[in-house]
């Protein structure tokens, strides 16, 4: 099980080419991320919870905004170095995402 990241510059196409709107992606996490996301409440009411780790989630601007302020507490609370690592990095991706309108972050779930 692993998380992929994509920054797109505009709703990605879930079929056929998404590359046409992807400005950055982060690979090399996707287990860490997982398993840092998984210690979440699913019913809970952040917006990280929403995140399955078995399937696609798309986080608009605001989204992403909001779910920046609950990635800094997760990661704070984080004892694991590879899940800190991962969560910094899903921080960078959630502030360009909210710094960019029209973007969306996509957490690709296996």
């Amino acid at each position: 099980m692993g998380i992929e990241l994509e920054l797109h510059s505009g709703r990605p196409a879930r079929r056929g080419s998404s590359r046409v709107t992807l400005l950055r992606g982060s690979y090399r996490h996707g287990e860490a991320l997982a398993r840092a996301l998984s210690r979440l409440d699913r019913q809970g009411p952040g917006k990280l919870g929403w995140v399955d780790p078995y399937g696609d989630t798309l986080f608009n601007e605001q989204e992403a905004q909001a779910a920046g302020k609950e990635v800094a507490a997760l990661a704070k609370g984080c004892d694991d170095e590879r899940q800190r690592v991962a969560l910094l990095d899903l921080a960078e991706l959630l502030e360009a995402c909210a710094a960019t309108p029209g973007s969306y972050l996509w957490f690709m779930g296996d």
